[in-house]
């Protein structure tokens, strides 16, 4: 265990080795880095947790806090602003959506379109599971949770709204939009939550988010959670957080004590292929990380195919795709599941036991952030990431970046350390066959039917679509599915 020192003099108390990257805030070590993966011998209640809230997490299992909730629950509960910087999978959205809903269940409910407390999110992912995360407690003290998100129709979003949401879930693209329409205000929200601010700023988003932050009440309680404090995160911490305590569990580059990291060499690409369909074959959740979404939706076919049922994640799936196939993989439905780094923070499912890496991501960040999917929240879990002959130069720096110490070792399908990591095999599925979809004839231009080509493009119509002007109503700038018109415009504005 790293030893401990404190300073009097400051009130500081750091883990021996732990670097904070920022030399102006203060750090209050949360536990070291072989504690964390695991519950303390704290319980909720003894941290002055709510009845009611102790009674919801007693009936999820949940009785004693992990490290970063028993270090931040003091300080959040009792209204003060905090930076919490801990790795992936350490407990952090337990950590602040209690004092969350305790905030709020003792503030007051929310208006309409006026909510009483605000957690952003960079994706719809997270967003979404951040929610899935508070909604037992929040039940539990009658509080209503929403969320808010671009890539789907934003009428449901605006309805709850206006009925009022007490806790607001949201990413920071979609919630600007509604606040320059008009449909939701923060100037009511008494708790704001950073959630990932680091991947923030890493997508561009933290103009935004500083928008949003100005927008809530200057004394409002705010807490941040990021693993790093570089790419400007660090100026949102001395604009926005008022005299706060940072809490810190690992460093914030630290690999989970609990992950074992193998990097396997394969000859050539068909050696490579038939060591990833032996690592697919396991009983137990996986999750295959690829650089892009054209090669995640075709492995994912491949191996569904193969009989190995799969799902894809990736940023050219609707939302509706992207709830299916989570809840597919969540739920067992399916057990492998093919995944760009959209996946990579946004998804937190138990007893993921494998992480693959299909191609090495392009910086060590990622691979921490991708392998933090498995030996998540005192679970252990292993991390596999294969490697071409061209490619091992590149991985060995990553992996040195990243703190990672993995020999290399050749490997074919049968090698035994491909075996083990397999453990027992699941049986193949038979996929079900694909039903061809009918072909139809396209109408001839002007030939009368209303859906033929000029309806359909914004052009002229046949005699079935024309109006009295002699022109279709679906011709250019018209009112049906022109080109220009105010459908295929709203449209577009819904996807983004």
């Amino acid at each position: 265990m790293p030893s401990m020192r404190t300073s009097r003099d400051s009130g500081v108390t750091v883990t021996k080795g732990f670097d904070p990257l920022s030399t102006d805030i203060n750090i209050t070590a949360a536990a070291t880095a072989d504690a964390t993966d695991s519950p303390t011998t704290k319980t909720f209640a003894a941290l002055g947790v709510p009845s009611a809230l102790v009674a919801a997490l007693a009936a999820d299992g949940k009785e004693h806090a992990f490290p970063i909730q028993e270090s931040t629950l003091a300080d959040t509960l009792a209204g003060r602003d905090v930076l919490g910087r801990g790795r992936t999978g350490s407990g952090k959205t337990l950590a602040f959506a209690i004092p969350v809903v305790a905030k709020v269940a003792a503030t007051g409910a929310a208006r309409p379109e006026h909510p009483a407390a605000l957690i952003l999110a960079p994706t719809r992912e997270l967003a979404t599971q951040i929610a899935a995360a508070v909604e037992p407690l929040a039940r539990a003290v009658g509080m209503t949770v929403s969320t808010v998100f671009g890539g789907v129709n934003q009428r449901r979003q605006v309805d709850a709204l206006r009925r009022g949401v007490d806790i607001l879930v949201a990413c920071p693209g979609r919630l600007e939009d509604l606040m320059g329409q008009g449909h939701v205000r923060l100037d009511r929200v008494c708790i704001t939550v950073l959630d990932e601010a680091d991947h923030m700023a890493d997508l561009g988003f933290l103009p935004g988010v500083t928008r949003i932050l100005a927008a809530t009440p200057p004394n409002a309680q705010r807490l941040l959670f990021s693993a790093t404090l570089d790419n400007g995160v660090d100026k949102l911490v001395k604009r926005f957080l008022t005299d706060h305590r940072t809490h810190a569990v690992d460093s914030a580059s630290s690999p989970v004590t609990a992950m074992t990291h193998h990097v396997f060499s394969v000859a050539d690409q068909a050696g490579k292929n038939e060591v990833l369909d032996a690592l697919a074959s396991g009983s137990g959740r996986r999750i295959l990380f690829t650089r892009t979404k054209h090669q995640a939706k075709k492995l994912a076919k491949k191996m569904t195919a193969s009989g190995i049922p799969a799902v894809d994640l990736h940023g050219n799936l609707s939302q509706a795709q992207r709830d299916r196939n989570l809840a597919a993989f969540s739920d067992g439905g399916v057990r492998v599941l093919v995944a760009t780094d959209v996946a990579a923070r946004g998804v937190h499912v138990d007893e993921v036991e494998l992480v693959v890496h299909v191609d090495p991501p392009a910086e060590h960040k990622a691979y921490l952030h991708r392998s933090g999917r498995t030996a998540r929240a005192g679970s252990a879990g292993d991390v596999v990431t294969l490697c071409l002959p061209d490619q091992r130069r590149d991985l060995t720096s990553l992996l040195r970046r990243a703190g990672v110490k993995a020999t290399p070792t050749p490997v074919t399908a049968t090698s035994v350390e491909v075996s083990d990591l397999v453990g027992e095999v699941a049986e193949r599925v038979t996929p079900a066959p694909v039903a061809a979809t009918p072909q139809q004839s396209r109408p001839r231009r002007g030939s009368g039917n209303a859906s033929g080509s000029g309806a359909r493009r914004g052009g002229r119509g046949g005699q079935g679509a024309r109006s009295q002007g002699g022109r279709s109503q679906g011709g250019r700038g018209g009112a049906g599915h022109g080109r220009g018109g105010p459908a295929r415009r709203a449209e577009r504005h819904r996807a983004n």
